[in-house]
């Protein structure tokens, strides 16, 4: 059985703060792994995006949610890690 994650294994959101509660797979079932802004019918929407460029779209995005530029940055180090980029 799929893990069940608590962050989109792309970006790092929080899938409880995603609106659509995760990304769709191609049967139209509920990604387990992935919000719907990185993820819609099991493809990654931004296919071409590198890691860092990653870490640059979420701190843009949590700058204008009203976060202090200087936290992003600790919001953002575990992208490496996430399963999208480990390979």
């Amino acid at each position: 059985m799929e893990k069940e994650h608590k962050n989109c294994q792309s970006c790092g959101m929080p899938l409880a703060r995603d609106e659509q509660r995760g990304g769709s797979e191609k049967d139209g079932s509920k990604s387990k792994k992935y919000c719907s802004h990185c993820y819609q019918n099991g493809e990654f929407t931004l296919p071409d995006l590198t890691q860092e460029q990653m870490k640059e779209r979420v701190k843009q995005k949590l700058v204008e949610f009203g976060f202090p530029r200087f936290l992003t940055g600790v919001f953002t180090r575990n992208i490496p890690k996430l399963e999208r980029w480990a390979k």
